[in-house]
């Protein structure tokens, strides 16, 4: 059976910063020469991205300073910001609060009440705390105390597919079942100090987000003939030899993510042989698919999946235009694009991609 997407939610933090404003963040706090600006000024302008969203923000930027009081100028090369504890207190008081947003969201568009719901899966890999992101959601939104919970935790930018594929689990052994799909990051509140080529490129791309999914088996949906997505099948592998190329680590001073140069290039020599095995199984060529959901890692690992999969620019723009307005939100962003290429009524079969720590590479067939 299918897993019938019957509606998507989407939350952002009220504020942005628009991505000129965050070069001269990044030159308060990462440059040191007066070489380094203007290497900074290069890596924002080519990094695709226009507007992030931020939860340390008190206001949005729009040409002024960014205003929060977070992230405070370092005190001399040894203080590299807020603790992880600092940090996780941030996370505890802002996560749920977006999670709720989204999920809300989903459950009005699905016309789903929430009492309705029998499965909850949370997903982050920015935060932990507990009782967590899915007890708030059941106090908040109303679920029963009895809705059954899983967490998908610190899998990364692919992890939303993950989810997808347990709530399809649930839904193909109990046919009845409601699924909701959470997914919560807040990935400025990781922002590094210092002069880090890793980091440098994640200061510049990783933002704030959630979306959620209501989600039922194809015979229990209510939505299915008024469209949307139907998850008919997906799929996992880990790249070999590859474990060096993506990594996130918590550190003292927050999450580090350290990101290879390798990643475009491991893209291009193995994700079209991979891909096309998986879509023969489904009696599917590359050349057959109607449209895209690729989660915009950066634009190189985008221009990499083009170059593999010989993509046009149209059969990448709801990823790229996603990219451009809030940046890398890590598991949320897929199904910002999935809703995006749904309300364009894109044609499918879609494929969604989504790469991550291992370095592994999550897919997904959508009809």
């Amino acid at each position: 059976m299918s897993l019938h997407l019957e509606a998507i939610g989407t939350a952002v933090p009220r504020h942005f910063i628009e991505q000129t404003d965050a070069v001269e963040v990044a030159r308060d706090f990462c440059a040191s020469s007066c070489v380094q600006p203007r290497v900074l000024a290069r890596l924002y302008a080519r990094s695709g991205v226009r507007t992030r969203h931020s939860v340390v923000l008190r206001e949005s930027t729009n040409g002024a300073p960014a205003n929060q009081s977070f992230y405070l100028p370092a005190s001399g090369v040894d203080d590299l910001g807020p603790t992880t504890a600092e940090r996780m207190r941030a996370y505890e008081e802002s996560a749920s609060h977006l999670g709720v947003r989204a999920s809300a969201d989903a459950l009005a568009i699905a016309e789903t009440h929430p009492r309705e719901v029998t499965h909850l899966i949370t997903v982050s890999c920015t935060g932990f705390h507990s009782p967590g992101v899915d007890v708030t959601l059941v106090r908040e939104l109303g679920l029963e105390a009895g809705v059954a919970r899983t967490h998908v935790g610190f899998m990364g930018c692919h992890a939303a597919l993950n989810a997808l594929r347990v709530a399809k689990a649930f839904t193909d052994s109990r046919p009845e079942a409601c699924v909701l799909v959470c997914a919560v990051e807040l990935c400025s509140l990781h922002y590094q100090y210092g002069w880090d080529p890793d980091r440098l490129v994640s200061n510049a791309l990783f933002a704030d987000g959630a979306a959620a999914v209501v989600a039922r088996g194809s015979l229990a949906s209510r939505r299915r003939k008024q469209g949307g997505w139907q998850l008919t099948a997906s799929a996992s592998a880990i790249v070999p030899e590859t474990e060096d190329a993506m990594r996130w680590h918590i550190r003292d001073h927050g999450f580090e993510m350290g990101l290879s140069a390798r990643v475009p290039d491991l893209i291009r020599e193995r994700l079209r042989p991979w891909l096309a095995t998986w879509l023969a199984d489904a009696n599917l060529s590359i050349e057959e698919v109607g449209s895209w959901a690729i989660h915009p890692g950066g634009p190189r690992i985008l221009t990499a999946c083009g170059q593999a999969c010989d993509l046009s620019e149209a059969d990448l723009r709801a990823s790229t235009d996603v990219l451009a307005e809030y940046g890398n939100m890590s598991s949320p962003t897929i199904l910002f694009i999935l809703e995006r290429l749904r309300r364009q009524s894109a044609a499918g079969p879609c494929v969604a991609l989504a790469f991550g720590p291992g370095l592994t590479i999550e897919a997904a067939l959508f009809g």
